[in-house]
C-alpha cells in the first residue's frame, strides 16, 4: 500500500471572519512589536506552554523563556532592525486550530523593503481556547 491511496483528504474547517481576524492581529501585533522594540506585545499571544524555534534555530520552550529571549534580543542585536509581515495563508485544521504561515522581509524603518532576496517564512499554530487565540509554537525559516 501506498501512502497516495492510504493517506486521507482531510477537510479544513471554515473559519468564521472574527476567527481570522484574531489570527491575522496576532501577527501584525508580532510586527508592531518588533519595528517598536515591545518584547510584551510581541509576546502576548503565547500559551504559557507554548514552544518556538527562532530565526537563529534555537529552541525555546515555555513562555517565560520565550519574553526573556525576545526582551534581550530587541534590547540587543535587533533594536535596530525593522520587518514586514504577510499573512500567506490561514488553515483552519479544526474550528480550535489553525496554522497560520506569514512571510517576513527586512526593511528600513520607513517600511521599505531593504533586501528583497532574503525571506523569512513563520509558521504559527494557534489554538482557540476559552474564546481567545493563542499561539503554541512558532517556526522561522529563512529562504533564500
Amino acid at each position: 500500500m501506498t501512502a497516495t491511496t492510504d493517506s486521507p483528504v482531510v477537510e479544513y474547517s471554515s473559519p468564521t471572519e472574527e476567527d481570522r481576524a484574531a489570527i491575522h492581529r496576532i501577527i501584525a501585533d508580532t510586527e508592531t512589536a518588533y519595528n517598536t522594540n515591545d518584547a510584551e506585545l510581541m509576546t502576548k499571544h503565547f500559551a504559557r506552554n507554548a514552544t518556538v524555534v527562532n530565526a537563529v534555530g534555537v529552541t525555546l520552550s515555555g513562555v517565560d523563556s520565550i519574553v526573556e529571549a525576545t526582551r534581550q534580543g530587541l534590547a540587543g542585536f535587533l533594536r535596530d532592525e525593522h520587518v514586514r509581515y504577510d499573512v500567506l495563508d490561514v488553515l483552519f485544521v479544526r474550528p480550535d486550530v489553525a496554522l497560520a504561515y506569514k512571510g517576513a522581509r527586512a526593511t528600513d524603518a520607513k517600511g521599505n523593503l531593504v533586501d528583497d532576496d532574503h525571506v523569512m517564512k513563520v509558521l504559527y499554530v494557534v489554538v482557540k481556547q476559552d474564546g481567545r487565540w493563542w499561539a503554541v509554537a512558532r517556526h522561522h525559516t529563512l529562504v533564500r
